[in-house]
């Protein structure tokens, strides 16, 4: 199937360019604006030298460009505030995230309709009642676990807006284009109709039809929808500026959902066979007591497959990309930027592609795992 109208080498290097650009200059701001806030938190860590102050700074920096946010940064102290939502045990408490300015180190406690609480790292803790020796307002075991209690936090996230911005993104387009079809039904598609129709077929006739046989219509809106779900999202993690930027594909919660999905459509259509197959499996009977509990762990394994698959090689993605990048500030050398830049824009376009990819992986294994379950017992062998 010919997709070279859709993946134009040319358009992607161009776009590939200027993204890496527009990520250094991000990149470059945003460690500025971190430095200055660390510097009024300097006293549990001047004692570790420089070095591994830089180290440290860089893996968090990283860290905090795949994370999820109470804000949509753009580059340097531009960035879009977004709703905190929090159940505390004092009732909803909501403000918008700059308003107790960005300390996010647990120094400070800010006072939010009578709830007291601290930003550590981008969630809020209720505060200790003395600060620790570190200057913060949040308590440690002897593990280095967390001891601050903490409200329940149903906060507009940057993910959470992601997924809205995807999911009206669909909606818009797939509404247009079913009613594209019913207007021109029996003439060419044109416009984004004649664009996306070749990848809605390639779903159709290379995943659908090959795993569910003639049982596939009933289940092409929910591939189709994970597909470019998945898809769009990958895309759009992949762009440094809004309304990209966000790791929505690379947050596991938001791949647990998409694998409990399909777990939950695999388990509802499963027939008599593939029931049979988990509770009387075709092996001795002696055998059972190891057998069943197999493949009662296969019904969960599956699922948990799908989740960390997706998550892990996206994450890794963003990973590589920002840590190439940032060699460029670990080193502060011209030479090791003409080498960092190209490598960048090399994992850009491999992204680009790994994008489209783990869809496709995605939604042929959710086909396949329906496929099993939907099996009728004539296909044993």
């Amino acid at each position: 199937m010919d997709l070279s109208h859709i993946f134009n080498s040319k358009k992607i290097l161009r776009a590939s360019f200027y993204a890496v650009l527009f990520s250094l200059f991000s990149f470059s701001a945003n460690s500025q604006e971190h430095a200055a806030a660390d510097t009024a938190h300097e006293p549990a860590t001047a004692e570790h030298g420089e070095v591994a102050e830089k180290d440290e700074d860089i893996s968090q920096m990283i860290l905090h460009h795949i994370a999820d946010s109470h804000e949509w940064h753009f580059f340097g102290n531009v960035s879009i505030p977004l709703p905190v939502i929090l159940l505390t045990d004092k009732g909803l408490v909501t403000f918008l995230s700059n308003k107790f300015g960005h300390n996010d180190h647990g120094t400070e406690i800010i006072d939010a309709a009578g709830t007291q609480l601290v930003n550590y790292h981008g969630k809020f803790y209720y505060p200790s009642k003395v600060k620790s020796a570190d200057g913060t307002y949040i308590s440690h075991d002897g593990k280095g676990e967390l001891l601050n209690g903490k409200p329940l936090d149903v906060s507009m996230t940057k993910n959470v807006v992601s997924l809205l911005i995807s999911a009206i993104v669909l909606l818009i387009v797939f509404i247009g284009i079913a009613n594209s079809y019913k207007k021109r039904e029996g003439k060419a598609p044109k416009g984004l109709q004649s664009i996306l129709e070749p990848v809605i077929l390639f779903v159709r006739d290379d995943i659908a039809k090959p795993q569910l046989g003639h049982k596939y219509t009933g289940f092409m809106p929910y591939l189709l929808t994970i597909f470019f779900f998945v898809w769009l999202n990958n895309l759009m993690g992949l762009v440094p500026f809004f309304p990209g930027g966000a790791n929505l594909s690379g947050n596991i919660a938001v791949t647990m959902m998409l694998a409990l999905c399909t777990f939950v459509l695999t388990t509802f259509n499963g027939n008599k066979n593939y029931w049979g197959h988990v509770f009387t499996p075709h092996v001795p009977w002696w055998l059972y007591p190891l057998i069943i509990p197999v493949e009662i762990i296969g019904l969960f394994t599956k699922p948990i497959a799908l989740m960390i698959r997706l998550f892990a090689n996206i994450t890794a993605g963003h990973i590589l990309v920002l840590s190439l990048i940032s060699l460029i500030f670990i080193l502060k050398s011209v030479f090791v930027a003409g080498v960092a830049i190209p490598f960048v824009l090399f994992i850009s376009v491999i992204e680009l592609v790994v994008g489209f990819i783990q869809a496709f992986i995605f939604t042929i294994l959710s086909a396949l795992f329906i496929s099993m379950a939907i099996e009728e017992k004539h296909a044993e062998h």
